[in-house]
């Protein structure tokens, strides 16, 4: 089972993302996902706060699965696939930073258009 604490900051992140993405469509509409790509750029940046904090041990004023499990996980799972990358490419590994980038992207669209399919044909 979960912890309480990643709960507790999930359902205050879902929220969040929910209101911005209402708010950031309302004023730029909906032609383009500007919602989604302003969490996903602003959730990276608040994990690269988090990690280099973390990293020089500083202590941190919010539980250690609040802040980068439980909140940014809700708001977007993009900040802990920025993470491994970064982390890949700063330990040397950049063929393997590569390739996790362009399969994660790659294969998750390709996912999403084989479930599209899917339903499509079978429902």
């Amino acid at each position: 089972m979960g912890h309480p604490i990643v709960f507790l900051g999930g359902c205050l992140e879902a929220a969040l993302r929910l209101g911005i993405n209402h708010s950031v469509a309302r004023v730029l509409g909906i032609a383009f996902p500007h919602g989604t790509l302003l969490i996903n750029i602003s959730g990276s940046f608040i994990m690269g706060l988090v990690a280099v904090l973390r990293l020089q041990r500083r202590r941190l004023a919010t539980p250690r699965l609040f802040l980068p499990t439980g909140i940014l996980g809700a708001y977007t799972t993009f900040s802990a696939f920025s993470l491994d990358v970064a982390l890949l490419y700063k330990r040397g590994k950049t063929v393997l930073a590569a390739i996790y980038l362009l399969a994660s992207v790659a294969i998750s669209i390709a996912g999403l258009f084989a479930g599209l399919a899917l339903v499509r044909n079978f429902a």
